[in-house]
């Protein structure tokens, strides 16, 4: 087999392949032991068919096209490894010539990452940030604490903002009621926002047993997205009523004795989360100066295919579970659906060029993943998806989707290298030392700008 290769662009080559006819004697041969399998000649048992009556009855045209099918895969491999090219997604073939007896020549085209060099990167400046945590932060921490820990008391009035009610729902639409539209025993709290739109307005000054009819538009179920008309009926006003910010609620709410450990705890934890945020937007940061840093061209082909992952995942996974279609998730957004085009293509080029700039770095730095790295990541990775680290393994290895995990680690790795070398600095001019945050960081980054990025790694091979 003879086989050479010519660039189209910087992300697509053709390969033009020459292959003589004794190397398909073995496709030949399984191609006839195939044929042989199918059919049932007269005079002859099944799979015993010579090669000369198969040719004569079904045609040595039906055999070459097999035999040729059967080859193409590990004669188009060949030729990859031969050219080392690392190509991406599936190539278009096309036979030139196919000659019995004499020769096979083929061409096929397609997509490959592009050459990248990635130039002195230690020179990158970014700012973050500070990290600042007032007495207001915390007292609203506490308040928060506060409210969980409220309680509740039946009361003979008319409800109030603030107030819990246990209401029975009532939905119409078009004057009939929904199947699902029929809720009791609900209980809301006033002024949450955590039901239909106008219900505030609809129980304020109801009293139990009092009912109240709105317009609302229905945000899930069969009906979502129209327009309902809800009759609400109140069964039950409560009071909340908030403990006293005191010794006795620290020691309720948590494991200090006093007000004071508890706020000095929160104060504690707010600067944790800022700590993790600051770095987080330091990764981005510094990722966004590097991409700027190097010119990546990037495959029309794949960047077709990301578009449409994200899309898909966006309308039949997100947003499907929160009963939104994506013109009232536009709507919501206040955004056109022009707008929300040029903002995912933007996102997806975004995505595979920080794919490919992480993968050659770590080729670059020769960074490798092991096992604790790996064990680590698949437990964070489990935790976000909701499920075991046994049953998250189990369907990656189920799914082969092992190497990206890896890949997603060394990513990881690599954009903490680089930010490692950068300069960040706070908004109050500080040097900020992000060296005690952990790498989970850097994987974070790497996977949120190539959000559905593994589009790449799907295709690829």
């Amino acid at each position: 087999m003879k086989s050479a290769v010519e660039t189209l662009n910087p992300t697509r080559v053709r390969l033009t392949v020459e292959v003589p006819f004794e190397e398909l004697k073995d496709s030949l041969d399984a191609a006839y032991k195939k044929i042989n399998q199918q059919v049932t000649v007269k005079g002859f048992r099944k799979g015993k068919v010579p090669a000369r009556v198969i040719d004569q009855r079904f045609g040595r045209g039906a055999v070459l096209e097999e035999a040729v099918n059967d080859a193409l895969p590990k004669f188009y491999t060949e030729a990859v490894n031969e050219a080392e090219i690392s190509p991406l997604g599936q190539p278009e073939v096309d036979i030139t010539e196919l000659k019995d007896g004499e020769t096979l020549n083929f061409t096929a085209e397609v997509d490959v990452r592009p050459a990248i060099e990635i130039p002195d990167y230690s020179g990158i400046e970014v700012e973050v940030d500070a990290v600042e945590v007032t007495d207001e932060d915390v007292e609203k921490s506490v308040e928060q604490l506060r409210e969980r820990f409220a309680s509740t008391t039946p009361v003979e009035r008319a409800a109030e903002d603030g107030d819990v009610v246990t209401v029975d729902l009532e939905a119409k639409v078009d004057g009939e009621v929904l199947e699902d539209g029929i809720a009791k025993g609900v209980s809301y709290t006033i002024g949450s926002g955590e039901l239909l739109d106008g219900i505030d307005d609809a129980v304020k000054g109801l009293s139990a047993g009092e009912e109240a009819t709105f317009t609302s538009e229905l945000k899930g179920g069969s009906a979502a997205g129209r327009e309902a008309e809800v009759t609400v009926k109140v069964t039950q006003v409560a009071q909340r009523e908030l403990p006293e910010l005191d010794d006795e609620f620290a020691q309720l709410a948590s494991e200090f004795d006093t007000l004071e450990e508890l706020k000095a705890d929160s104060r504690k934890r707010l600067e944790n989360m800022k700590q993790y945020d600051q770095a987080t937007q330091a990764q981005e940061r510094v990722l966004d100066k590097l991409l700027e840093l190097v010119e990546v061209p990037v495959p029309e082909k794949l960047l077709e295919d990301e578009i449409n992952t994200r899309k898909h995942n966006l309308e039949h996974h997100q947003l499907a579970q929160m009963g939104l279609t994506l013109d009232k998730y536009l709507e919501i957004q206040g955004k056109t659906a022009e707008e929300f085009e040029t903002e995912t293509r933007e996102a997806a080029i975004k995505g595979i060029k920080t794919q490919f700039v992480l993968d050659e770095l770590v080729k670059q730095e020769k960074l490798n993943v092991n096992q604790e790295e790996l064990t680590e990541h698949l437990m964070r990775r489990a935790a976000s998806s909701g499920m075991s680290p046994d049953q998250f393994a189990q369907a990656v290895v189920e799914g082969g989707q092992v190497p990206l995990l890896v890949g997603e680690v060394a990513r990881g790795k690599a954009l903490a290298a680089v930010v490692e070398k950068a300069t960040v600095k706070d908004t109050n001019g500080e040097i900020v030392d992000l060296e005690d945050e952990d790498d989970e960081n850097g994987e974070d980054a790497a996977e949120g700008s190539a959000e559905s990025g593994t589009a790449e790694e799907k295709t690829e091979g």
